[in-house]
């Protein structure tokens, strides 16, 4: 027997313990931890794994809201988590490709310590604006900034965050002066700016699009490689003349680090199959303006490889800092 016969006979010996492991996953309830309140973006996802998930796997899925402290606490908790699957992390890029360029001291190292499972979705951001800036472009918002320094104000949700890194980009590169007001949330900021406490603020298409539609909000720009077809008339941050600006802003689906390979495919594949369902894309996906993935583990390693390097040229362009 030659030894590349004999090395293809013992291929099935050699997998089989993590083809066992895979298929015992899961012998128990999983939960899906969410580093963040109840009722936003990434706890509607979580939840709506949660719901059919368990018809696949025979075992009840339950979402954990663990939210503060810029989600470290969090990730910190899966990270320590057994690593069989058994415990997830649903988040978003902040926790991920943001916060290893701002805090120096994380209990854990999100790149480290954490398994990518599956990019579930890219959450295409919009720059918009209360109806009563005269602006309806990003250079028409050069312009009226240049005339008014400081009297234009944009809403984030803190230091660091999405809206944070965008509206300070956009000031290094346009050399504008813009009032940046912090709030408690995406939901606090977005109602500032429907009210007209600030200008400007950052939101979601699937969360801005009723408001556009009705007038409250105007859409400048949106952070896509090409123009969103349920909104052909807002043009891109690059068509816009400000391709660095975009802080790409995706949900992605997370184990220890230390979990079984053959544990994470089974997962990725399990999230995959319910993400394929139409009903499931038109509810929570494509019907929310969002891009749906649920790529392989490897291929979203190297997606957040990539994110990380572009996180930090943003960071670096806005000088953005947290207290």
């Amino acid at each position: 027997m030659t030894l590349l016969r004999r090395d293809l006979l013992a291929l099935p010996l050699l997998a089989a313990p993590a083809i066992a492991r895979a298929q015992a996953f899961p012998s128990r309830p999983v939960r899906i931890v969410v580093p963040y309140p109840a009722g936003g973006g990434v706890d509607v996802m979580a939840r709506a794994l949660a719901d059919r998930l368990p018809a696949l796997w025979g075992q009840p899925v339950t979402v954990d809201n663990r939210g503060g402290g810029a989600t470290i606490p969090g990730v910190d908790h899966v990270a320590r988590s057994p690593a069989d699957g058994h415990v997830l992390l649903l988040t978003s890029d902040a926790s991920i490709t943001s916060n290893p360029h701002f805090y120096r001291d994380m209990p854990s190292d999100p790149i480290r310590d954490l398994a990518p499972v599956t990019l579930l979705t890219d959450v295409h951001q919009m720059i918009v604006a209360h109806p009563s800036l005269a602006a309806t472009s990003l250079a028409l918002l050069v312009e009226a900034a240049r005339a008014a320094p400081g009297r234009i104000s944009y809403g984030s949700y803190g230091p660091g965050s999405q809206p944070h890194l965008a509206f300070e980009g956009l000031k290094a590169e346009a050399r504008i002066d813009l009032l940046h007001v912090p709030y408690r949330g995406l939901a606090p900021a977005l109602q500032a700016a429907i009210a007209g406490e600030v200008q400007l603020t950052l939101a979601g298409a699937g969360i801005a699009g009723p408001h556009l539609s009705a007038g409250r909000l105007r859409a400048l720009a949106i952070g896509r490689d090409e123009r969103l077809a349920s909104l052909p008339d807002v043009p891109t941050l690059r068509e816009a003349g400000f391709p660095d600006i975009d802080p790409r802003t995706w949900f992605g689906l997370f184990a220890p680090s230390a979990t079984p390979p053959a544990v994470i495919r089974a997962i990725q594949q399990a999230v995959a199959r319910v993400m394929a369902d139409p009903e499931f894309d038109q509810r929570f996906v494509g019907g929310r303006g969002m891009t749906g993935y649920a790529n392989s583990p490897e291929a979203f390693a190297e997606f957040i490889r990539q994110d990380l390097e572009a996180k930090g040229r943003l960071i670096r362009i806005s000088g953005a800092r947290v207290e």
